[in-house]
């Protein structure tokens, strides 16, 4: 009973997978030949005998010739991340590669290893294990490989089928995060960056320089997905994208909020793009109401003229339901804002109130007490250094006083003699160098005659 349940699921999900594969598929027939005419090719492309090295199939033991056997790897592998990051692509299947690098008539015959050695190392992954390793919601917004494969995956991998098939996908790893990031920088960067909920197709549409296909956004998304930087849920059979906000560590779910606020925003567009449309339609019916005036048709024209009044009225009651929309959007931001404010209140409100969670007003009133006796102890001990160090300058003090009130007294004392009177006379006529030096001589005083102290002339 076990091994026929799962042998008829299989059955169910293999035939499923082919259909839906048929309607999907967007491999173009001639992938090869443009692949060969858009991607640089290595140098050694042109050698015969290194191709034909490379072409080779690897030997069943690596050990045999380790070198060889690494150096085709390396090859391989680098070349497949280039081409494929050259398409802008992520996923890449066997089949594509046979068509891309077939050589003068050859396909390489290793691909297959190739393609095993980097699932084992982690560089791909396949399609439906990529999908299959996202918490939740993957299965309601994925593309149509998505829905079945992981289970003829399962059921594959049950049976113990190791092997490469032609069509099967694989992801690489490094280019689809790579693609995820590029992603996330054109929602950021668009000016649509302050809507949190945007529609597929909208992203579709944003995104179609940086995915080349769907599938491409697919795997972009659900490795945000898996970064927790963006959610995908169904609403209304409508597929709704969530990012998250600049400052966010990761995206919450879509709640009724979010949904209400994407409907608003929905309903702006649609009245914005009818208003406008309205707008050339009036303008319209204006041009015609005058070259119908110009051609003397007066009745026509006047009709025209009913027909613009017509459209500016309903023009202006959608423009007023357009201002009401905008204006409940407006409310909504603000009550955003004052929920911030509230919350950064709230947390300073529970910061002060862990900080004060020791402290009392009687504490604080007996510190401010210690605080002050302590104050006055200091400045009594001030006090009585200050005034011992005064009152043993004091007799210091008086005798530099007195000294210097006797030097003013006696300040007179020391004041130069005054000096001799100018001569009224006429000075006499020089005399001989001789002559004048002992005149001179002669006008000095006589050297005083000084006692030592043992009484002896000195």
């Amino acid at each position: 009973m076990f091994v026929i349940l799962p042998a008829s699921l299989a059955n169910v999900s293999i035939s499923l997978s082919l259909s839906v594969f048929c309607c999907t598929e967007m491999v173009p027939s001639n992938l090869g030949e443009e692949m060969s005419t858009e991607v640089a090719l290595p140098p050694e492309w042109e050698d015969d005998e290194r191709m034909n090295f490379l072409f080779s199939d690897f030997k069943e033991n690596r050990d045999v010739s380790t070198t060889d056997w690494d150096s085709k790897m390396d090859f391989w592998t680098s070349l497949i991340l280039k081409i494929c990051r050259s398409r802008g692509t992520v996923c890449v299947n066997l089949q594509e590669l046979n068509k891309i690098f077939q050589r003068k008539g050859i396909m390489p015959l290793g691909l297959a290893t190739v393609i095993q050695c980097m699932a084992r190392c982690g560089k791909i992954q396949r399609e439906s294990e990529f999908a299959a390793n996202v918490d939740c919601g993957w299965v309601s917004w994925g593309v149509g490989l998505l829905l079945v494969k992981p289970l003829k995956w399962t059921f594959s991998t049950l049976l113990g089928s190791s092997g490469v098939t032609l069509k099967e996908l694989f992801v690489v790893i490094e280019l689809v995060k790579e693609k995820a990031a590029e992603l996330l920088g054109v929602y950021r960067s668009s000016p649509v960056a302050n809507h949190s909920l945007l529609s597929f197709q909208e992203l579709r549409t944003l995104s179609s320089h940086v995915c080349a296909d769907e599938s491409t956004l697919c795997m972009a998304l659900l490795q945000l997905q898996r970064e927790k930087q963006v959610t995908v849920s169904l609403h209304g059979g409508e597929k709704i994208v969530k990012f998250s906000q600049p400052g966010q560590n990761h995206v919450s779910p879509a709640s009724d909020v979010d949904l209400g606020i994407y409907q608003l925003q929905r309903s702006e567009r649609l009245l914005e793009e009818r208003v406008e449309a309205l707008g050339l339609e009036a303008e319209k019916y204006k041009e015609e109401a005058r070259v119908l005036l110009r051609e003397g048709k007066k009745s026509q024209a006047l009709r025209c003229l009913r027909s613009r009044k017509r459209v500016e009225k309903k023009a202006d009651h959608l423009y007023a339901q357009l201002e009401n929309v905008k204006g409940i959007l407006e409310k909504i931001a603000n009550s955003q804002t004052d929920k911030l404010v509230i919350q950064a209140y709230q947390a300073g409100v529970s910061a002060l109130r862990l900080s004060l969670k020791d402290v009392t007003v009687e504490g604080a009133e007996s510190l401010v007490d210690q605080i002050q006796e302590l104050c006055d102890t200091q400045d009594e001990v001030n006090q009585i250094l200050a005034g011992g160090a005064l009152n043993s300058t004091d007799a210091d003090t008086d005798g530099l006083e007195d000294e210097l009130r006797f030097l003013l007294e006696n300040s007179s004392l020391d004041e130069p003699s005054t000096l001799p009177e100018v001569p009224s006379h006429p000075l006499s006529p020089v005399r001989e160098s001789g002559s004048l030096c002992d005149d001179l001589l002669s006008a000095l005083p006589t050297q005083p005659s000084l006692l030592c102290s043992n009484g002896m002339l000195r």
